[in-house]
């Protein structure tokens, strides 16, 4: 039974096949009892995991470890698809065949006119497609309201990414400063608060309000001047972690440990990294 899932695959069809019915096999009354055990529920966080691992050997350019990475990303769904399937909700062909549908409507530039024998849209731009992607899924969602269309924004997103996504569900309606002036307002506004917070002792919930609609306006600001608040925070903590590591080098150099120097020593050595450009 079991000789055929050994057999290397010669096509893409033929791998899924593989590993589709791999997966069967774990989960089935003789299989391994951690892959027997779970549900959608417990995979959720190895999910969650596995696409910023994914991420993070695009940034690393390690093509090695992004095929090993996109393998662990379609183990997970090829496992929730068998749950699914076992609980007779839906098949990884339903799956499979859904998001066809989706990438055929959603392209009528390229299919379309395929089949007109019209060939390829050449002068539509990223930006056309973009616009013409938006128009397509808001005639497939017309009857949801703004806020229906917020809350299917996924809650396990980063804080700052799905901050930036509802703004941008609110600016389409028009709900939105006019410009970037009105963003740095509001800005100075939450930061006023916030401090007013905390000179007050107005306690950790009112300070965590406050800190989060600081953090909110900010992602306003980004938004606006067309920076991904992601990749600015990452690579701030970049930076500090670079300016961090001079001053650790340099207080062992000078033989100190950093627990034995005052933050005025410390600080001179942060600024040394500055100007080292670090």
């Amino acid at each position: 039974m079991y000789e055929e899932l050994f057999k290397k695959a010669e096509t893409a069809e033929e791998a899924m096949t593989r590993l589709a019915a791999i997966v069967k096999v774990l989960r089935s009354p003789e299989g391994c009892p951690w892959d027997k055990a779970q549900t959608h529920q417990t995979l959720t966080r190895g999910m969650v995991e596995e696409a910023y691992e994914v991420v993070q050997a695009i940034e690393d350019g390690d093509m090695e470890n992004l095929r090993e990475e996109l393998g662990d990303v379609l183990l997970q769904v090829l496992m929730h698809s068998e749950i699914a399937d076992e609980e007779g909700l839906f098949s990884l062909r339903e799956v499979a065949e859904d998001e066809s549908e989706k990438m055929l409507r959603r392209h009528p530039h390229v299919f379309a006119a395929k089949l007109e024998n019209q060939g390829e849209n050449s002068c539509m731009s990223v930006d056309n497609v973009l616009d013409l992607w938006e128009n397509i899924k808001s005639v497939e969602k017309s009857s949801r309201t703004v806020n229906q269309a917020m809350e299917d924004i996924p809650r396990s997103l980063p804080a700052l990414l799905r901050a930036e996504k509802v703004q941008k569900k609110a600016a389409k309606v028009g709900f939105d400063w006019p410009d970037v002036s009105g963003a740095f307002d509001k800005t100075d506004e939450e930061i006023s608060e916030l401090k007013e917070a905390f000179s007050k002792q107005q306690g950790r919930e009112r300070l965590a309000e406050e800190l989060g609609d600081l953090l909110f306006a900010v992602v306003n600001v980004s938004r606006f001047l067309d920076i991904d608040p992601e990749d600015a925070l990452n690579a701030a903590s970049r930076k500090f972690m670079d300016r961090f590591a001079y001053v650790e080098k340099a207080a062992a150099a000078a033989g100190r440990r950093l627990e034995d120097m005052s933050l005025a020593e410390m600080d001179v050595l942060w600024d040394q990294a500055k100007e080292n450009n670090l």
